[in-house]
Parts: structure tokens; sequence; C-alpha cells
């Protein structure tokens, strides 16, 4: 066997050369987009002007306006070569889902023509029942609705017209994750917006952005297709380590390999003519681990780009011959992936409420949002790590590579002090901050200074100020960044409104607005103490005083999903509008099921790998190893190395046999729940439990069965493109 060599050899002369169009990216960014220039040219003025009062206002369109755009739209997509189109929606699957329409319609004389109705264009009736439900609908229930979202822009994918649209039940209840966060948008919006008028009565409208980074592996296609674990679970179930990974630091921002700067160059290529705004690119840490950026957007529309980017990159990757791995944790012993999630709230007259200002005014207005997060954080940590909880990103959380399964918020030395001063202060004057000091490289005079933003970066941190925003480094890289979005949007608009309410009862009692604004900052400063944490959050002192500051430390998945159903989070999801309690019971029951399901297959599978490729190379190479025993004997010679080899893959090959009988009679067990939090529960404890003791096994049997004989790809063989 040449242990997949020659296969990969030969991929790796099929380099897909990608010329870069002669085009700067401005002249064809957005160009697949039904964006304002192109509405523009295909609507006429009083049509142009009515959609966008329902884009930024939420004005109802008329079924007559809609019928109109639905006509400029069809004439656009036909004139870019669309022939279908789809209401493209993000149902509780975590991924995209679509059904595509032909534009064509017989017109009853023996022809077609290409038609498109405001009523097509606005809604549509996907099978309900097909899709994650939580018990909202029965399976014999099929009716639900994709809706129209007219403040995210129509795209064409191929020869596709995709239409984002929300996803409901036939009784209403939000069964996607656009629903919520456009809830959640409006709810901290409006509260935010009120707080503002205490500072700016100019201020109409708050807005919420995002600026997601994405981390992602590339393996060779060949390769990930050998490895049955990655082609069904996206990680590995087993591997021994790498002698090299990543401990020499060396792919760390390294040069780009040019076969994947050459699926970069593709992927940016196509992103910016849907109007993705990517800006960033560079190796990651781990070997094989990249990274890719945009700049900021509004949160829907910036959720929207990286959930079909997710899907657009699969389908360039494959183009190139390779695989992209989301899963949090492909690889054990380096780096997994992440999606930070860079949140921040700006206002319509250009302010961004998380940045320091230069006048007392503006620097209190700074430290109202800023406290009021921390509180809103504070309060509702657990809540927050089940937004970011699954099953794969459970073994990513708590790793020495990410922030630990425990909710802090990080401010840095400089912001700290100023927050502990104000609590301790006795006055009301404001303390103002300079936005950036001056550092000079002494002895070094072409270096020019360097502006040092008033907080450095802390890696464990999941919660972390970066200066202008906040940093949610907890968040999964195969996530939806709506789920994060929509509980940290939810929070804050529930803890900005306790805010006003209890500052207005101060200013109707007699007190000043600045004194009543203060006395309520340092209150809230004083309370949310214990979520406030810079130092080092990978050490086992900080989880003993993460427990004793009462922060929830619970690390079990299924357990963490509770947070979704406490009498606090019920109450503020319903206070705020966001969800319902039917919707939040729905959503926690589709959590566990999903949970369940994924240690399921990963149990199945990596049953299937022991029994029908592992212990048949063990005991190949055990009867290969007798033979040679044999023979040695036979000449008189010792053998003893080679008894001691055969005595300890025996040994580790009845503790699989063994270890795979019981973790097949457990999940039997686990499968007889009918209850799914139970079953989720029973599957943590009793199945799960089994991965590392098998994985450990087989990890050492890869390192003393014949390299020839091993069947699958190994780590130093996965881990390195070339």
């Amino acid at each position: 066997m040449l242990r997949f060599k020659m296969v990969e050899s030969a991929l790796n002369r099929q380099v897909r050369e990608v010329v870069a169009p002669s085009a700067r990216p401005s002249d064809y960014f957005g160009e697949k987009v039904f964006g304002r220039n192109v509405m523009r040219k295909y609507l006429d003025r009083t049509t142009y002007d009515a959609l966008i009062q329902t884009m930024d206002k939420g004005t109802p369109l008329s079924a007559e306006l809609a019928d109109r755009v639905a006509a400029g739209m069809r004439q656009w997509a036909l004139d870019n070569g669309a022939d279908h189109y789809t209401h493209w929606f993000q149902p509780l699957t975590g991924g995209t889902a679509e059904k595509h329409d032909s534009f064509s319609d017989p017109d009853g004389k023996g022809f077609v023509i290409e038609s498109f109705s405001g009523k097509v264009l606005a809604q549509q009736e996907p099978d309900a029942s097909s899709f994650p439900s939580g018990g909202i609908r029965n399976t014999f229930e099929a009716r639900g609705y994709s809706a129209w979202d007219p403040s995210s822009p129509a795209f064409i994918v191929d020869t596709t017209l995709c239409i984002p649209t929300v996803f409901i039940a036939y009784t209403g209840e939000a069964l996607d994750y656009k629903v919520p966060l456009l809830r959640a948008m409006t709810a901290v919006g409006e509260a935010a917006t009120e707080v503002c008028h205490y500072f700016d009565k100019n201020v109409s409208r708050v807005h919420t952005y995002l600026g997601w980074e994405q981390e992602y592996f590339l393996l060779d296609e060949s390769l990930w297709a050998a490895r049955p674990d990655l082609v069904l679970t996206g990680r590995t179930l087993l591997g021994h380590e790498s002698a090299k990974n990543q401990q020499l630091e060396d792919h760390y921002f390294g040069a780009i390999p040019a076969r994947v700067i050459n699926f970069m160059k593709e992927l940016e290529y196509e992103s910016l003519k849907l109007g993705i705004p990517l800006k960033t690119r560079h190796n990651e840490v781990a070997p094989n681990q990249f990274e890719l950026a945009p700049v900021y957007e509004e949160a829907n529309l910036a959720n929207d780009h990286n959930q079909l980017l997710m899907t657009i990159m699969d389908k360039i990757a494959r183009r190139h011959h390779f695989r992209v791995l989301l899963h949090e944790k492909p690889f054990k012993g380096i780096n997994g992936s992440g999606k930070h999630n860079n949140w921040s709230l700006g206002t319509d007259t250009g302010v961004n409420l998380f940045s320091p200002g230069t006048t007392p005014a503006e620097n209190l207005q700074f430290i109202t949002f800023l406290v009021n997060v921390l509180a809103a954080v504070h309060r509702h940590n657990g809540l927050l790590k089940a937004a970011i909880m699954s099953a794969t990103n459970s073994h990513r959380l708590g790793a020495n590579e990410a922030p630990p399964a425990i909710i802090s918020a990080f401010l840095g030395t400089h912001l700290s002090s100023v927050l502990d001063k104000l609590a301790r202060s006795k006055d009301d004057n404001a303390i103002r901050f300079d936005a950036k000091s001056v550092l000079r490289m002494s002895g070094i005079s072409q270096i020019p200074s360097i502006l040092l933003d008033n907080t450095d970066r802390n890696r464990t941190s999941p919660f972390a100020f970066t200066g202008n925003r906040f940093e949610f480094r907890a968040v999964g890289s195969s996530d939806n960044c709506a789920e994060a979005i929509i509980t940290l949007c939810s929070i804050v608009a529930e803890q900005l409104r306790e805010f006003k309410r209890e500052v207005d009862e101060k200013i109707a009692g007699g007190m000043k607005k600045d004194k009543a604004i203060y006395e309520v900052v340092k209150r809230l400063i004083k309370s949310s103490r214990p979520i406030h944490f810079d130092g080092n959050g990978y050490s086992d002192e900080w989880k003993q005083e993460a427990k004793r500051r009462g922060l929830d430390c619970e690390t079990s998945a299924p357990l963490i999903f509770d947070n979704y159903l406490s009498k606090q989070s019920v109450k503020m999801f319903s206070a705020t509008g966001v969800l319902s309690k039917v919707e939040l019971e729905a959503r926690t029951e589709v959590k566990w099921e999903t949970y369940t399901k994924k240690i399921q297959i990963e149990a199945r599978v990596l049953g299937d790998i022991v029994m029908s490729q592992i212990l048949p190379v063990a005991s190949k190479y055990e009867a290969i190893l007798l033979d040679k025993v044999y023979k040695m004997r036979q000449l008189g010679l010792d053998g003893e190395a080679d008894v001691a080899l055969l005595n300890d893959i025996q040994s580790r090959s009845t503790a699989l046999h063994r270890l795979v009988h019981d973790m097949v009679e457990a999940r039997k067990v686990a499968n007889r729940i009918d209850d799914q939090r139970e079953k989720a529960i029973l599957y943590h404890d009793t199945v799960a439990i089994f991965f590392d003791d098998i994985r450990d096994h087989i990890d050492k049997m890869e390192e003393v069965i014949d390299d020839q004989l091993w069947p699958l790809p190994k780590y130093r063989e996965l881990l390195f493109i070339r």
C-alpha cells in the first residue's frame, strides 16, 4: 500500500489556476445583488421610493407595488442568466434552505412565458413538517410560510434568484433564526434610542452591527474521502498527533500555499460579486487552518452573508479538490476553529455607542452603554453560554486555544481602572478618556509611532471589549451567528429598559439627569463586578473563582441548554418580544434532539471504524507477528520484543471489543427514552464518555502497527498542504 501518497501527489499537480478578473473589485462588487443601484435601473421612481421606505422604516408595501418590484427583480434576474427563483431561509437545522421554482409557466397556448408576481415574491409555502420545529408542528401538519425580508437584498447564485426570507409556522411561531434576530435588533434599537435621548435628542434610530471572523480548515479531498469520521461527523474521532503540528508556530500568518491562495482568490471574487465585503485572509495557528473576515455590516445582512459564505466556500473548495471543515474541533491536539462575533451599536447620527469620546457628555454616554452591557451579561451569563453551546463547540470551549465554558468580560487595565474609580467616586466629575496613546519604538527611527488602543486583547476571554466593540469569541465556527446576536441584543434591550426606568424614577424624584445617570451607573458597576475578569481564563484558579462569584460553570451541553427555559430567560425574551415561551420550549427541544443525534452518529461511526477497519488490521498484524515469532523460535532466537508487542495489541483489541460493546448497549438504553432532555443527558453521561477511551487505544495501536497496513490517513498526511 502506498499510504495515499500516489493519490495525494496526483491531486497536488491538479492546481486549479484562478485568473483574477481584469476589472477592479469596485467594478464588480455586488453585481449579483439586487441592490439599490440596480433597483434604480429596474424600478420606476415611485416603486423604488416605496421599496426604500419598506427597507429602511418597515413601511408596508402594497400588492400593486409588490408586483412592480417582482417584475423588475424578474427582469434583472433574467438579464443575468437566472432561470429559477427560491425563497432562501434559515431553518433550525443551522444551515440554509431553498426550493427552486422555474420562472417559466405555460401560457395555455403551447408556449411558456416568464412570470414572477408580487404574491410569489412575498410568500411561499415550504413543508414545515420536514424541518425541526421542537413539537410546534406535528409531522402530519405540513404547512409553514416563508415571507420576504426586504431589508436583505435578493441575490443570484449560479442561475437561481435567491430571496432572503423568514420562516414561520402556520400558527405564527418562528421556525428560523431570522425572525427572532430581527425582533431582537428592533428591541435593542428601540431601548438604546430611548437611552440615547439623555445625551442627544437628534438620535432617531440605533443600529446593530456585526463583524464576523470565520476560521476553517482545508483538506485534500481524496484524503478527506478516505476518513469516514471526517465525511460523516466533520471531525477525526481517532488519530494520533503528528510529530510536528503547530508547536513551532510557523503556520500562523505564514505564506499562504499556492493551492490555497487560488481557492481564496476565487472565493473572494465570488463573494464580492454577491456583495459580501471580504477584507482579510490569513493562515491561522493550526496547520491547514485559515481565517477570513469582512468589514462590518448591519447585523441582519452580516448574518445572511456569513450563512451564504459557508455555502459557497464549500462549493468552491470542491473545485480546487479541497474540502472545507467548519467543525469546531476537527483534530485533537491542535487548535480548533471559532467565529468571533464583533458586535456594536451605532446611531443614525454616526456615533458608535461603544467608542470613548472627548467631552464629559460623550464619555458619560460611552460608560452608560458599556456598563449596561456588562450588567446584562452578568445577569444572563448562563443564557449567553447556552447560545453558543453545541455538541461540536463543546470540544473547543475550555481547551487551551479558545475561551473557557465560563462567560466573563475582559475590559483591560485602563478601562477597569476607570470603572473602579467611578464606582468609588463621590462626585459627578466625568472621567476623560484618551482614545489612543502613543508608543514610540526607541532606537528605530524609521518605524513610525504606533497608536495603542486603551485595551489589549485577551484570547482567553469569551466576551472582550476591544476598543469600540465587544468581541464575542466563544461562538463556534459552524454556528449561525444569529443565535449569539439574538441573545446578546435581547438581554441588552432588557437591561437598557430597566436602566431608563430607574433613571427616570430618580429624575421624577427631583434628581438632576446627569446625577441620576451616574448613580445608576455606579450601582451597576458594583453589581456586575463578578462578570469582569482580565486574567487567564484557562487557569484552574479561575474556574474556582468563577464558581465563588456565582457564575455559571456547568460544562454539560444538555444541562446548559436549560438556561433557555429558566424563569428569568422566559420573562426576558417575552418582555422584549423576541421569543415566546412556546418558541423557547421548541428551540430548546431542537437543541437537545440535535445534540443527541450528533453524539449518536459519532458513536455509530466510531463503532463501525473499530469493528470493520481497526480490529481487522490489528488481527492481520498480529498474524504477521505470530508467524515471525514462530520462525524466530524455530531458529532458537528470542523474539521477546515481538511477543510484548503482540500482547499489547491483543490487550488493546480486547479492550476495544469490550468498550464498543458497552457503548452500543448504552446507546440502546438511551434510545428507549422519549423525553428529549433526558435522552440528551444520557447520551452525554453514558455514551459520549466512551469516546476518549476508545480513541486512546486506537491511537496507541496506530503508533505500533505497520504503517503500510494502517487503513486511514494519519495526521501527518492530513494536516500539511503541499
